[in-house]
C-alpha cells in the first residue's frame, strides 16, 4: 500500500506550521525553557532496539517533578546504561521532547516504578486491546466501533507536567497535515491515564487548548476499573506516584481498519511528516 506523499509540500512551510502549532498547543511563555537539565534517577530499563530507557527519577528542577517515563537516549549511552543503576544524567529539552544526553552511574538503584516497563507495551501485528469508554461529551465509544478506519491511539492526563502535552501538540500536527481523503479514514484516540480525575469537560477543556479537531479525534475516559483494564491490556501503564503523577510509558499505536497494531511510536522524536505517510499508507 502506497499514499501521497508530503514530500511536495514546501519544507519551510511545514516546519513553520509545527512551530506555530507547538507555541499554540502549550508554549506560553511560563514553561520551561530549551535546554540542559541535570537529572537524578533510577534506570528501570534499557532497550537499544527502541532508543528507550525508562527512568524514576526526582525532581528535575525547572523541568518536571519526580515521576518514572520512558525517554530517548543517546546512541552512545547504550554502552554504559543498565537495569538497577542509579545515574546522575543531563536532560536534553527542546520544547518538542526530551533525550538523555549524559549519564554517570553514581550507584545501585532501587524499585521504584518496578511495575512499569517497554516490555510489556501491546506489541506489533497482533490484536489491538478493544475497549469501551466514555468520549469528551460523554458519548459511548469502543474499538468495535471504530473498525474500517486507521487509528492512532496515544495516552495522555490532563495535569500532566510536559510529556502528554508535548505528545498531544505532535498528534495535531499530523492531524492538521493529513490530506483530506485521508483524514476521513483515520481517526485519532487519547485514552486517560488518571481517570479519577479527567471527567469528560477535562478531557475537552485540555484538547480544545491545544487546537484537536473533534472531527477526527476522540479523548476517552470512564470509571477507574474500565480505564484500568484498557491500559493494563496496552501496557502503558498508570503507577499513581506519591506527588500525584502518573508514571507511564510514553508510546502510541498506529491500527489497521482490521485492528491490528501496524507500528508502536515510543518516546516522542518523532517526524510528523512520517507518521502522515504512514497513516496514508495504512489508509491507502
Amino acid at each position: 500500500m502506497k499514499g501521497p506523499s508530503l514530500d511536495r509540500r514546501p519544507g519551510h512551510c511545514f516546519l513553520l506550521g509545527v512551530l506555530l502549532s507547538f507555541l499554540a498547543c502549550g508554549a506560553d511563555g511560563g514553561g520551561p525553557r530549551p535546554g540542559l537539565y541535570p537529572g537524578v534517577g533510577d534506570v528501570l530499563e534499557v532497550d537499544e532496539e527502541l532508543g528507550q530507557v525508562v527512568i524514576a527519577h526526582e525532581d528535575i528542577p525547572g523541568l518536571m517533578p519526580a515521576m518514572t517515563m520512558n525517554f530517548d537516549v543517546e546512541s552512545a549511552l547504550f554502552e554504559t546504561l543498565a537495569p538497577g543503576q542509579r545515574i546522575s544524567f543531563q536532560l536534553s529539552y527542546t520544547g518538542r521532547g526530551y533525550r538523555v544526553v549524559e549519564a554517570e552511574v553514581i550507584g545501585t538503584g532501587g524499585s521504584r516504578g518496578a511495575r512499569l516497563g517497554l516490555a510489556a507495551a501491546a506489541r506489533e501485528d497482533q490484536q489491538a486491546p478493544g475497549f469501551a469508554l466514555v468520549d469528551q461529551d460523554g458519548q459511548p465509544l469502543s474499538l468495535a466501533d471504530l473498525r474500517g478506519k486507521v487509528l492512532l491511539i496515544d495516552f495522555v492526563y490532563t495535569h500532566c507536567p510536559g510529556p502528554c502535552p508535548i505528545l498531544t501538540g505532535l498528534h495535531v500536527q499530523v492531524q492538521k497535515a493529513l490530506p483530506a481523503a485521508a483524514r476521513e479514514r483515520v481517526r485519532f484516540v487519547s485514552i486517560s491515564l488518571d481517570p479519577g480525575r479527567d471527567r469528560p469537560e477535562t478531557m475537552r477543556a485540555y484538547a480544545e487548548a491545544r487546537g484537536v479537531d473533534f472531527a477526527g479525534w476522540s479523548f476517552l475516559t470512564g470509571e477507574v476499573p474500565a480505564v484500568q483494564v484498557v491500559l493494563d491490556a496496552y501496557g502503558v501503564g498508570r503507577v499513581p506516584a506519591e506527588n500525584g503523577e502518573i508514571d507511564h510509558l510514553v508510546v502510541t499505536f498506529l491500527v489497521d481498519p482490521e485492528g491490528i497494531i501496524l507500528k508502536r511510536y515510543m518516546g516522542l522524536e518523532h517526524d510528523p511528516q512520517e507518521m502522515v505517510r504512514d497513516l496514508e499508507r495504512a489508509a491507502s
